[in-house]
């Protein structure tokens, strides 16, 4: 079953006194664009956080919002930079000398500034948590595929019944081929009947007729092109019913869907043709449409 790159997936779970929560949202992307909002002590989980997704989710502007609370109050202490705050202290001190004000920094206000504060845990067990975070992060995870699968089923089956009507446009336009050169013939046979009169008429050479029917015939044969069609037809059902990250695969595959319609369009030299043609490029363009939800 393919998948949509559209989604929603949250966890949480309790382990002893930690409480991990993580939450997932997905939109359109071409590539995994993966931001990460977490406490600081889960920093060091950054690179495993990102692989999970990556290897799981594929494709997407995926937004990752973790929350961990540990209510040990022995797990947690403050530490204090002094050197930085020795280093804001000089600052504000050459502020108030050269430009003429009082300098009226507190300790309290001085301990406000980033970083000379900081709380960070008691020997922390990065390996635990990493466990933990990561059974949290298959949990969110797990609910984002169910809604992408359900997202996916519905954009591959609206994709298949427009292939099914692309088909049909091709069935169409493959009974009408073979005639638009018989028409070109009678036509032509016909305009020469009406400009040549009786006397010319005898001196006209009939195989010359022949020679612009076939040239004619050459510029506008477009049996290759939908030989080729039917093939693509064919493989977009296949990777559609196929499992995994389909997206790409579509993608290119409905690039050769439009080029080869857009060939039969400039070849056909023909109103019906072109009229069907017309109506294909308007179900190829939805197709693709659809195809850049698919991850």
């Amino acid at each position: 079953m393919a998948y949509s790159m559209t989604g929603f997936g949250r966890g949480e779970m309790l382990f002893a006194t930690r409480k991990y929560s993580a939450e997932l949202k997905s939109v359109n992307s071409r590539y995994c664009d993966i931001n990460i909002r977490m406490p600081r002590i889960l920093n060091f989980t950054d690179n495993l956080v990102r692989k999970m997704i990556t290897d799981r989710l594929g494709r997407g502007k995926i937004d990752v919002y973790i929350s961990f609370d540990d209510s040990e109050s022995a797990s947690c202490e403050v530490v204090t930079n002094l050197a930085l705050a020795e280093e804001y202290s000089q600052a504000i001190k050459g502020i108030s000398e050269k430009t003429g004000r009082t300098d009226d920094l507190t300790a309290t206000r001085l301990a406000q500034f980033q970083d000379v504060l900081s709380v960070r845990q008691k020997g922390v067990d990065e390996d635990s948590i990493a466990s933990e975070l990561c059974q949290t992060l298959d949990l969110a995870i797990d609910g984002m595929l169910e809604m992408r699968k359900a997202e996916a089923k519905v954009l591959c089956e609206d994709i298949f019944a427009k292939v099914d009507l692309l088909e049909g446009y091709h069935t169409t336009i493959s009974k009408r081929a073979p005639l638009v050169v018989d028409d070109y013939r009678a036509r032509l046979a016909q305009r020469i009947e009406d400009i040549l009169s009786d006397e010319k008429r005898a001196f006209f050479d009939e195989n010359r007729l022949s020679a612009e029917v076939t040239v004619f015939a050459d510029k506008c044969a477009i049996d290759e092109e939908l030989k080729r069609l039917s093939s693509h037809f064919m493989q977009a059902k296949k990777i559609l019913a196929s499992e995994g990250l389909i997206g790409k695969k579509m993608d290119f595959l409905i690039q050769e869907f439009n080029r080869e319609v857009n060939t039969i369009g400039s070849k056909a030299n023909d109103i019906e043709i072109t009229n069907s043609v017309m109506l294909m490029k308007n179900e190829v363009e939805k197709i693709r449409e659809q195809v850049q939800n698919l991850a």
